[in-house]
């Protein structure tokens, strides 16, 4: 139980208490007594009050929404019990509001005298501007007079705290035969030989002659080739690297955390099995990679600590394997391009240098440019998706 305390103002009136006793004493003037003591009086009176009248108040912080994304509003809504048998004075709430990656301050909510077991509700809002974790509290009650000279101060809340997510962008994931992605794919598809047998349709130039079907041919006036379906594309890993000597800039770091969320994001609603990895152990997947990726990248800083090799978990189907980082000479990169394995197709995101769509690179150094580049390596968006058919010898 905190003791009552005396302002600036309240140690400015014992000091006038204590000069105009001492100059009274020294000049004999007995109205110099009288004024230092009435001001010692107010001080005592002061310090009783606000001891006496301490409200006696539970709170309960409710935020919403608990998860925010950058850029986004939160609300932090303080709800109040009286449990006192009398009526308190008005008083103050004062909660710090504390950013990691942006200046604090401390939110002050006046709140007038509330009656005995009557229940109120206060709040405040708390915008955000940038990812990280906004940690609130711990909530404090004061109550102080009315010539603010004393003030008693209490604790009524703990700590809670806010996730701010990064921003994701919406993006489109490769389709097999789209786009320099989707064609690279249909490659690696083609390498991994055909699928299941779907049907026959009539010869077009450029079929292999091997496709014929000449039974089929023989029964109709044309040539009948056979055609099977191919291994779509069913995985998708994205590795983040928070070197910031690979990323270069604070910058683009933060760049490439909004580009790594996207990607997680964007390919988890395309119905990919999606996997999210990156420095110091953090290998997520399952049904919940997107939302538990966000509050990944809500909290992470940059680090040197290197990425364990990612492996294939030896899954059926193709793995595009997308590494965000600073540029194609990082550790990070050149690991992930040396791979051989044929159901992988490497994808590099870089925030330190420009696009290459024929090496299936894009450029992260600002939001816009690595949308643009994205969507230029997967091609503009079909009307409609079906699985996609390839004739093989």
């Amino acid at each position: 139980m905190a003791r009552p305390t005396l302002t600036r103002q309240g140690v400015a009136v014992i000091g006038a208490a204590a000069a105009a006793i001492t100059i009274g004493r020294v000049f004999a003037i007995i109205e110099l007594f009288v004024i230092g003591a009435g001001f010692l009086a107010a001080v005592l009176v002061a310090v009783a009050y606000v001891w006496i009248r301490r409200p006696k108040v539970d709170a309960h912080r409710w935020i919403h929404p608990s998860t925010l994304v950058a850029g986004d509003t939160g609300h932090v809504d303080i709800q109040l019990q009286h449990t006192g048998h009398f009526a308190t004075p008005p008083f103050v709430l004062e909660e710090p509001v504390v950013r990691t990656m942006t200046d604090d301050h401390v939110a002050r909510l006046p709140v007038a005298a509330l009656r005995a077991g009557s229940v109120s509700s206060s709040g405040y809002r708390v915008p955000t501007a940038t990812r990280g974790v906004v940690g609130l509290g711990p909530l404090k009650l004061t109550v102080s007079d009315v010539l603010g000279v004393a003030r008693s101060t209490v604790l009524i809340a703990g700590t809670s705290e806010i996730v701010v997510a990064p921003r994701t962008l919406v993006i489109d994931m490769p389709e097999l035969g789209r786009g320099t992605l989707g064609r690279a794919l249909l490659e690696s598809s083609r390498r991994l030989g055909p699928g299941d047998f779907h049907g026959l349709r009539e010869y077009a130039a450029g079929d292999e002659l091997r496709s014929i079907h000449w039974r089929a041919s023989a029964r109709t006036d044309d040539l009948m080739v056979k055609e099977f379906t191919v291994e779509g594309l069913q995985r998708c890993t994205v590795v983040f690297d928070p070197s910031l000597a690979a990323h270069g800039t604070n910058s683009n770091f933060e760049h490439g955390v909004t580009a790594a969320a996207s990607l997680v994001s964007s390919a988890m609603r395309a119905g990919l099995n999606t996997r999210f990895v990156t420095a110091g152990g953090i290998d997520l997947r399952g049904p919940e990679v997107a939302h538990t990726t966000q509050r990944v990248l809500a909290r992470i800083e940059p680090s040197d600590v290197p990425i364990v090799a990612v492996d294939n978990d030896m899954a059926d189907g193709l793995l595009l394997l997308i590494v965000v980082t600073g540029s194609r000479h990082t550790a990070s990169w050149r690991a992930t391009s040396a791979i051989s394995d044929p159901t992988i197709t490497p994808v590099l995101v870089a925030t330190n240098e420009a696009s290459d769509a024929h090496h299936l690179s894009v450029s992260a150094g600002s939001d816009d440019e690595f949308v643009a580049g994205w969507q230029s390596l997967v091609g503009e968006p079909r009307p409609s998706q079906h699985p996609t058919l390839v004739a093989f010898p």
